[in-house]
């Protein structure tokens, strides 16, 4: 048998089993919010056309009004001015929106403290358990912010201080950046960043390291505790919309069983 007729077999009889990363979009669905002075993504909004009558009796549709940003979502390179010559979303690559997770479990020390920042002390202790980081794969940092993903206020978790998000810090972003072999980095928060990232140096390392390197980010992920250390592969669909910036995309999991 080739390798696709035994992949279709074993997603038949459940030995691959098909974990779905993708919040449900809606009107509820958290949105990162800026401060005031910066331009704001929109919610999610359906603009009903017809649905079973006089403006179109056999049929239901609706028009749809969102961000590129919004809910689990794909950052290309160029949404961010480091990567402002690199891909959009519609040119990315569609062989790189496939590729081995590595899945960084930190739900512990986010409990403990949301603002808990993921060192390269932490990336290198878990290469020592599991390897190096898969070449052209994902990094996944699960933090249990996916429990969040109904409530704005719990997922952004804002005080007056700002707020208060597990993240990468500046040196394991630019790490991921530069030396690591993944394509991307994948989180359950609402960005790619720390919440506490408007003031780090540089700010927002992630989407600034990332993006500059030519590489990725996906956001608002769900179920990442379904998926083991390492041997899932991830699949990416983002919409590939020209001079895009990023994209709500379905994100699903290939995990063996």
């Amino acid at each position: 048998m080739s390798v696709l007729s035994d992949l279709s077999a074993a997603l038949q009889s459940g030995a691959v089993e098909v974990v779905d990363l993708t919040a449900p979009l809606s009107a509820q669905t958290p949105v990162l919010e800026l401060p005031a002075e910066f331009g704001q993504t929109a919610n999610f909004e359906l603009d009903e056309i017809s649905r079973y009558d006089d403006r179109g009796p056999a049929w239901y549709w609706n028009n749809f009004r969102t961000g590129e940003h919004t809910g689990t979502h794909f950052d290309a390179p160029n949404h961010w001015v480091s990567g402002k010559d690199l891909d959009d979303v519609a040119s990315v690559p569609v062989r790189r929106l496939i590729g081995p997770a590595a899945v960084l479990d930190f739900t512990a020390e986010a409990a403990a403290d949301p603002d808990f920042l993921v060192e390269l002390d932490h990336i290198r202790a878990w290469e020592d358990k599991h390897g190096d980081l898969p070449d052209g794969g994902w990094l996944l940092v699960r933090t249990g912010w996916d429990a969040r993903a109904h409530s704005q206020e719990q997922m952004t978790n804002a005080d007056a201080s700002g707020p208060h998000t597990p993240g990468l810090s500046v040196e394991a972003a630019r790490w991921v950046a530069d030396e690591s072999p993944v394509v991307g980095m994948g989180v359950e928060t609402v960005g790619t960043d720390a919440g506490a990232a408007a003031g780090f140096d540089p700010m927002f390392p992630c989407h600034s390291m990332l993006m500059g390197n030519d590489k990725y980010g996906l956001t608002q992920l769900q179920n990442l505790a379904h998926l083991p250390a390492t041997g899932a592969i991830v699949i990416a669909g983002p919409l590939p919309i020209v001079t895009g910036s990023g994209s709500p995309a379905r994100v699903v999991a290939l995990v063996e069983r």
